[in-house]
């Protein structure tokens, strides 16, 4: 026995030790592509010295005597710290990712190749004016240097990334800056996807029923359309399965109920208790480890420039110089239609148009895939744009056979200038300038909300298409195709667009709400990002006089639910304190001890609290309840509370409190039944998930911020080191959003956030404060990876100065570029 046991200790001891070798050697090499920020590189193609000094949080400051120099050394410095990112937003831009990740990401690069995303990005480089050619040139040489830089001097490989997935990495071309803009246009963009469930619901559902499940912002609208009268004969199924698989975490097409969302908001100096305009910005997109935010200063020959920038594009996306600031928010403008194509019957190679059956244009391409046979896709484009996979959002549910889907989109376009507006934005010093210079942007469209000196003002951006005025489905469902008044007649005039300066009341802003109303065919669009958010902003504007940098700093980050005190009266209306004393471990005496906590809330998301778990928990469960039976199939489309909806069916707007009523039972259902029935049915769930205790609830538990590393956050044992987790306070309808899954097992984790915070204070500009979400390193080995995460979520943030001695007073250390001799 003794020896057995002598044996066994031996090979624990030798496997301990081969682990411990393992761990040192991986350690040992992951660690070689950390960067060193105190550091001299001899590099080519600048013209003058580069001096790029790190700040304490990681921030670099850029300076050079030329700009093109400044913009190489920003090249430089995001090559450094986010090479991996990089590389992988170039790669989904090509439908190059099944190349290292195999037949799971086959799907998305063959919808990126038919959409022909980079080869659009390629040809819009002809487009751009010498400027911003140059910018871009210099830019790519710098993320050039850092690659030759790593590959002389075996910087290991550039990131960790590269020693499990392919370390194969092309030099960097302008048409890839230009490609990720365009990939965040997809991440903005989903009037395709509401346009697919519009027609799904308008073939279930009477128009009356329509409105209610997928109401109009409120203002001025139309009816809801009838889908199925439109493609009559065409043999559509009432309920029809999902065609589409689940969403992988590497696919740039976000969900409905995920698109872009933000916040901002500016006062004019008469507004501020300094005399200053104030700028407040918080850009939200789905978050992940690291941010797609990076932090940076460029000392332009126009001035400095400070903000958030995206990896892959030289140009400062949301920040200020000492003249102007400017933040952006999602516009929701209907900048995408889907046309129902109709095939020849004779050749299936032909499509009706309003002169004919013509050839689709056609092209094939090759994807190579790891582990697999590489496969040749064959691609069609319509008159109207590229023809859609079936499996795409579900369009095989509403495309009658012998018919296609094609999509029309600004953003496909390949004269894409919007990095040539960015780039003479940061150069800009009046509301004004920066108005005129966003007249070359396309797409994703923005609101942009600017303040200089002594103004403000709000322009939304990008192309707003032109339709007929006698267009079928105003662009709300899918449209005939073949029908000459269906197809856009180009785009709107840029000075048509929204614009609002020196408002009266001294106060902007827009939290992706309705900005305007104008009949169609010269409206923006039906559905808009937010009604709910825009409601508590208003409150806290008009409570104060004046504002100051804390009192924007405070809004940004307030976490009271208007939905929730408006919803709650509603739909508890006859639950309040009533019903007979219930004994302890009955489902009735928890729902009453519910009810009396809820009865004293005020709607504050705090994760500390249990209200806001039991609130969410209700409302999704009765949602649910009213949608499920006339639904079927398309209910798993409706992931996220609609406060509208609620709102329409516990009001009887229109007779809207029909969806009480359960199709299938024999008795006729009140909203107090159901709501009861869905508090019941939320207060079991918790409890099988949390305890019983309700006062041991916490939303905090629940609302975990999961900013997860895109490839490695699903490895076990890596996970715990690349993904960063927080609790976090905020919901779906708050002004801090911390927007939630929806589905799952974890129905409530925040997958949606401000990456990027910003408040900018004119009266003291150096006053100014931004941070990020995680850390400015996408290294995990780096302090920077997730330190700015930390304060991000206790809502602090650093400073934001473009004063050069205190970047060096703050310093940690000085990377200088000296130009390489001839």
């Amino acid at each position: 026995m003794g020896l057995i046991f002598k044996w066994l200790l031996r090979l624990f001891m030798l496997l301990s030790l081969l682990a411990a070798l393992a761990v040192t050697a991986v350690y040992y090499l992951a660690s070689r592509s950390l960067v060193d920020y105190e550091a001299d590189y001899t590099v080519p193609a600048i013209t003058g010295p580069v001096e790029i000094i790190r700040t304490n949080s990681g921030v670099p400051h850029i300076f050079a005597d030329a700009d093109e120099d400044v913009y190489y050394g920003l090249g430089f410095a995001h090559a450094q710290d986010r090479l991996w990112q990089m590389v992988m937003l170039r790669r989904t831009a090509q439908g190059r990712l099944s190349e290292i990740f195999g037949e799971r990401t086959l799907n998305v690069d063959k919808l990126i190749r038919r959409l022909d995303l980079y080869g659009l990005a390629q040809r819009s480089v002809s487009a751009q004016d010498a400027e911003t050619k140059s910018a871009l040139e210099a830019y790519s040489a710098g993320v050039n240097a850092w690659l030759r830089i790593v590959n002389e001097d075996a910087l290991g490989r550039g990131a960790p990334e590269f020693f499990v997935f392919s370390p194969k990495i092309a030099p960097w071309q302008p048409a890839d800056s230009i490609a990720v803009i365009k990939i965040m246009a997809l991440q903005l963009s989903g009037h395709l996807e509401e346009e697919v469930v519009r027609a799904r619901a308008s073939l279930l559902l009477q128009p009356e029923r329509v409105r209610d499940l997928l109401p109009d912002t409120p203002g001025q609208g139309i009816a809801a359309l009838d889908y199925a009268a439109m493609m009559q004969g065409l043999g559509l199924p009432r309920y029809a399965a999902n065609t589409s698989g689940p969403k992988d975490p590497l696919s740039p097409f976000p969900e409905r109920e995920l698109a872009g969302a933000s916040n901002a908001f500016a006062a004019a100096p008469e507004r501020s208790a300094a005399g200053g305009t104030l700028l407040a910005n918080d850009p939200h997109l789905g978050l992940s480890a690291p941010s797609i935010w990076y932090l940076a200063r460029l000392d332009l020959s126009s001035g400095g420039v400070i903000g958030g920038t995206i990896p892959g594009m030289p140009v400062v996306l949301t920040g200020r110089s000492d003249k102007v600031g400017w933040g952006l928010t999602t516009a929701y403008v209907d900048d995408q239609d889907l046309f129902i194509e109709k095939l020849n019957p004779e050749n299936a190679n032909e499509y009706l148009t309003p002169d004919g059956y013509k050839p689709f244009r056609t092209a094939q391409s090759i994807i190579e895939i790891k582990d697999a046979p590489s496969q040749t896709i064959n691609m069609r484009w319509t008159e109207n744009g590229p023809i859609l996979p079936e499996t795409h959002y579900n369009l095989g549910t509403i495309t009658p056979l012998g018919h296609e889907a094609a999509l029309s989109w600004t953003m496909l376009t390949d004269k894409d200038t919007s990095i040539q507006a960015a780039l003479k934005l940061m150069r800009a010093s009046t509301t004004e300038e920066v108005i005129a210079a966003a007249a070359d942007y396309v797409a994703p469209a923005q609101n942009l909300t600017i303040v200089d000196q002594d103004g403000i003002a709000l322009k939304t951006i990008g192309h707003v298409p032109r339709r007929h005025p006698a267009h079928q489905s105003r662009g709300r469902i899918p449209s005939q195709g073949w029908l000459a008044q269906n197809r856009w007649l180009g785009v709107m005039p840029y000075a048509s667009n929204p614009e609002f300066t020196r408002p009266a009341g001294g106060i902007l802003g827009n939290t992706n709400n309705k900005v305007i109303e104008r009949p169609f065919p010269d409206h923006v669009s039906y559905t808009y990002g937010d009604t709910q958010r825009v409601q508590r902003w208003r409150r806290l504007m008009l409570n104060r006089q004046v504002h100051t940098r804390d009192s924007f700093v405070e809004a940004q980050l307030d976490t009271v639910s208007f939905t929730a005190r408006a919803m709650l009266p509603l739909i508890a209306a006859d639950l309040w304190f009533t019903g007979e004393a219930a004994p302890e471990g009955t489902p009735e005496r928890l729902r009453q001890q519910a009810l009396e906590i809820m009865a004293q809330w005020n709607g504050e998301m705090s994760e500390h609290l249990p209200e806001p778990l039991i609130y969410a928990a209700w409302l999704r469960a009765l949602q649910s309840r009213l949608i499920r039976d006339e639904l079927g199939p398309l209910e798993s489309e409706f992931t996220h509370v609609e406060p509208l909806f609620l709102e329409r069916v516990f009001r009887d707007a229109d007779g809207a409190g029909v969806w009480c009523d359960i199709l299938q039972s024999a008795p006729v259902e009140t909203c107090t039944d159901i709501s009861r029935l869905a508090l019941d049915d939320a207060l079991v769930w918790l409890s099988e998930k949390y305890g019983p205790a309700i006062e041991s609830w916490r939303w905090g538990d629940a609302h975990e911020a999961t900013h997860d590393h895109q490839v490695l956050g699903k490895i076990p044992l890596l996970s715990a080191v690349v993904n960063i987790r927080q609790s976090t306070s905020g919901g779906d309808n708050t002004l801090m959003r911390g927007r939630t899954s929806g589905s799952g097992p974890e129905p409530f984790q925040n997958v949606h956030a401000a990456g990027y915070r910003g408040v900018y204070d004119f009266a003291d500009p150096d006053s100014s404060l931004f941070v990020m979400a995680t850390g400015q390193s996408g290294h995990p080995l780096s302090r920077h990876y997730d330190d700015l995460g930390v304060l991000w979520r206790r809502g602090e943030y650093i400073p934001m100065s473009l004063d050069p001695e205190l970047a060096r007073a703050g310093s940690v250390g000085t990377i200088t570029l000296t130009p390489a001799s001839e």
